[in-house]
């Protein structure tokens, strides 16, 4: 028994591998945005197969390359481009436990690097380099080859991979806490490509983000406050309350103002955690958000959960239901009634293909949560006709999603 308490111990800090302020990667320049795509793709593993499988993917977000692998090892890589040669560091992680390490890379010029920085599609590219099994070494061969490109009819089907609580649980030791800002300015480089959020409102009914029923030490550090968030105003959350790696509790204004201004993320899934009223609080600022979307040219889906028929109630009640965006995780029935755009039931249900095919009808998507298994990623991908995952672990889905033909 006390070599299995042992064994399920983890600490709450797992170190990102870096290479610091002597990175190489201070020396070179960013790559525009027509090299980058020409990167993504299928990438045969010629080296460094003991850790990261026979075959990965490569794929851009809005800063960062992330590598996912068949098995839950993943990459979470910067770029930059000296001359022809582009300079690629980074780090490895396994989801499934704590292990990681420093990875660095480069594609010569003449095994592609000359044509992506010139923007040149090319068939030819070669990423040579080392990863350490521990901390900063680096005594592992790597070397990617690529194989083809993501297939375009493929990408000319929105796929959702929605990243749980903004990109992960605090168990997944991230380098930054769940529902935080921080979270979502990270979960991109992830390949996560929508988020969901938890929403419950402050004693002075101001939406803000946190999924557990009480204040706890699971999810904050130590301090003054113990309790469900509605026992306190905003202002005390504010200077009383810090998360697990010191972020504040963001208000939801807050966090949809940044997903806006300052990501690429095209779907957001508010689960609304409270069992109070609170649409008439929380849409007003979804359309706040939309619109400021939309008048930065931004497509971006924000979605009201409705996770009960509590939720569906309250929902109801409000004078535009019938036009607010929403997610319906009850059955086809009340996703028709609330006229939701989304329905999004659990997993364990199954593919439920010929409701999914309902849905489609009906003008209609469809996603599942919260999947986090391989075989079952796998299987949901190439057996389902959903729209979307919901996941702790968007590169598990992504490298299934990306190898597709179609």
């Amino acid at each position: 028994m006390a070599l299995l308490m042992a064994g399920c111990n983890k600490s709450k800090d797992v170190p990102v591998p870096s290479e610091g302020p002597n990175s190489f990667l201070t020396q070179t320049y960013p790559l525009p945005d027509n090299s980058r795509k020409i990167m993504d793709g299928i990438y045969k593993v010629t080296a460094g197969n003991e850790l990261f499988g026979d075959q990965v993917v490569l794929k851009w977000s809005r800063k960062k390359l992330t590598m996912m692998c068949s098995d839950g090892h993943y990459s979470v890589l910067d770029v930059g481009q000296l001359d022809s040669v582009i300079v690629i560091q980074g780090y490895w992680r396994y989801c499934y436990n704590d292990n990681t390490g420093l990875l660095n890379a480069y594609i010569a010029r003449d095994e592609g690097g000359s044509e992506i920085v010139n923007g040149v599609t090319t068939p030819m590219i070669i990423l040579r380099g080392a990863y350490g099994k521990t901390g900063n070494e680096l005594d592992k061969a790597l070397e990617l080859v690529y194989q083809r490109p993501i297939s375009p009819a493929l990408l000319s089907k929105k796929f959702s991979i929605l990243a749980h609580r903004s990109g992960g649980r605090t168990s997944d030791h991230l380098p930054v806490s769940e529902n935080s800002i921080a979270m979502i300015n990270f979960t991109e480089g992830l390949g996560s490509t929508g988020i969901e959020v938890d929403v419950q409102l402050t004693r002075d009914g101001i939406p803000v983000l946190f999924h557990d029923g009480d204040i706890n030490i699971r999810l904050t550090q130590k301090g003054p406050l113990s309790g469900p968030i509605h026992d306190f105003t905003y202002m005390q959350l504010y200077y009383l309350v810090s998360l697990i790696h010191g972020e504040h509790i963001p208000r939801l204004n807050d966090a949809l103002m940044f997903v806006v201004d300052s990501t690429l993320i095209s779907d957001v899934y508010l689960d609304m955690k409270e069992n109070v009223n609170s649409m008439s609080t929380v849409i007003p600022i979804q359309k706040e958000m939309l619109q400021r979307a939309k008048d930065k040219g931004r497509d971006l889906h924000i979605y009201v959960g409705l996770p009960s028929q509590d939720a569906i109630n309250d929902f109801m009640n409000q004078p535009d239901y019938l036009i607010t965006p929403s997610l319906c995780e009850l059955t086809v029935d009340d996703v028709v009634r609330t006229n939701s755009m989304v329905w999004a039931p659990r997993w364990t249900e199954g593919t439920q293909n010929d409701l999914v095919a309902q849905i489609h009808t009906q003008g209609r998507i469809a996603w599942t949560w919260t999947l986090d298994n391989v075989e079952w990623i796998k299987e949901y991908i190439n057996d389902g006709n959903f729209n979307g995952i919901l996941t702790n672990y968007p590169f598990v889905v992504g490298y299934y999603h990306y190898i597709r033909e179609k």
